[in-house]
């Protein structure tokens, strides 16, 4: 009985250790996308789920990688703060004056920003401080708007409403209520849609975007291979979407498995990701 508990011990210990080591192995991976909708190869870094992590003194590390790809453009997924019973934006700020200070910044909401609008009661005007900071940095806030990029490119951000992100039974969300909420999709211009839950590809692309970016799910906390991610923040289990790209004929979707983590401090066979996307004109 002490030998088995001793055992049990030393596991529940190791793989504490090889979390608190993993979240901090940054993963930079790249995919490439053509379309005929794209008339200049472009370069794109994604970033989600940072919520307050720092790589580093002044999130060195994830500078110092996204310098290194050269991005013709950032694009932000949301969550980047931490909101519970306060409002943690100070290192997503950090980093996003940096950027935009090198780079155009297009950010996105997640659930986590949105949720400084659904309780003002409890944070005040955290979300307006919030904004106008990153204005004032040279961010292009995406709030259920358009933004578009050279000849070629268009960038909508969605804000989703609370029952989206429920826990067990999310609600649905149609391809009407993204028009309502982010106007109509670009049918010249590459459209991408930054939609923090990835649950719905389906609607997005019938929407119009060739390409939707997500996040929210942080890989599903721990990864098995075959089986992909065990549990997302909505305890919904070995849902596919959890991280990863997929195709249905040729609209995209790009899940990544973001950069920290919140109440669920875990990650096992997931390292935290950067991504990057080639784009890249198709005859």
């Amino acid at each position: 009985m002490w030998f088995a508990a001793g055992a049990l011990c030393a596991i529940g210990a190791g793989l504490y250790l090889r979390s608190e080591y993993e979240k901090e192995q940054l993963s930079v991976e790249r995919t490439v996308l053509k379309s005929q909708k794209i008339r200049k190869d472009r370069t794109l870094v994604f970033l989600s789920d940072l919520h307050e992590h720092r790589f580093g003194d002044g999130n060195e590390r994830l500078l110092a990688a996204v310098d290194e790809t050269a991005p013709d453009l950032v694009l932000v997924g949301g969550d980047m703060i931490f909101s519970k019973s306060r409002a943690s934006t100070d290192a997503a700020l950090e980093l996003m004056e940096k950027l935009a200070g090198k780079y155009p910044v297009f950010c996105g909401n997640g659930n986590h920003e949105n949720r400084l609008l659904w309780e003002p009661k409890v944070y005040g005007s955290a979300y307006e401080d919030y904004v106008s900071s990153l204005k004032r940095f040279g961010v292009k806030m995406l709030e259920n708007r358009t933004e578009r990029y050279g000849e070629d490119l268009a960038v909508t951000g969605i804000d989703l409403e609370p029952g989206v992100y429920r826990k067990f039974r999310p609600e649905r969300l149609t391809e009407e209520e993204i028009e309502q909420k982010a106007g109509k999709a670009s049918r010249e211009r590459f459209q991408i849609l930054l939609c923090h839950s990835p649950l719905y590809f389906s609607e997005c692309r019938g929407w119009g975007a060739d390409l939707t970016l997500s996040g929210h799910y942080h890989g599903g906390t721990i990864r098995i291979p075959y089986l992909g991610g065990v549990m997302t923040p909505q305890y919904q289990f070995f849902l596919p979407y959890c991280a990863g790209e997929f195709t249905e004929g040729e609209r995209h979707m790009i899940v990544s498995r973001g950069l920290g983590t919140h109440s669920i401090n875990i990650r096992l066979n997931n390292k935290p990701q950067l991504v990057v996307v080639d784009l890249k004109t198709k005859s």
